[in-house]
């Protein structure tokens, strides 16, 4: 089982960490994504991280702001957001699967285990 901790309220510009942990899960030999929704839009894939190599993949509309990584020890996963926008706020999900195919590792259906999102408000 995921859950993901980490989103509040911050004003444009602002950063956060967001936090995926796995309870019973060796989370190392998941493959990690985060997503977003938001009100009236479809599930968005922003990252994700590879189980063996640690390999990286960010969406378009995140790569230079946002970072994706992973502490095995810690058993979690991060998604640093950085120079947020009015626009980032959603509900944010993290999700892990262990056969996710690089091509398609920004649809929800490539995971079958997924957090209970936590919540990203960017406000002036």
């Amino acid at each position: 089982q995921l859950q993901a901790c980490g989103g509040g309220l911050v004003q444009p510009g602002d950063s956060l960490r967001l936090s995926c942990a796995a309870a019973g899960v060796t989370l190392e030999h998941y493959a990690v994504g985060w997503f977003r929704q938001a009100p009236g839009k479809e599930r968005e894939g922003l990252s994700c991280i590879s189980s063996s190599e640690g390999t990286t993949y960010y969406a378009n509309s995140v790569k230079g702001r946002f970072t994706i990584s992973r502490d095995n020890a810690k058993k979690a996963v991060y998604l640093q957001l950085n120079s947020l926008k009015p626009e980032d706020a959603a509900v944010y999900y993290c999700a892990a699967d262990r056969g996710v195919i690089v091509s398609s590792w920004g649809r929800p259906q490539s995971y079958a285990y997924w957090g209970q999102g936590t919540l990203v408000t960017v406000s002036s």
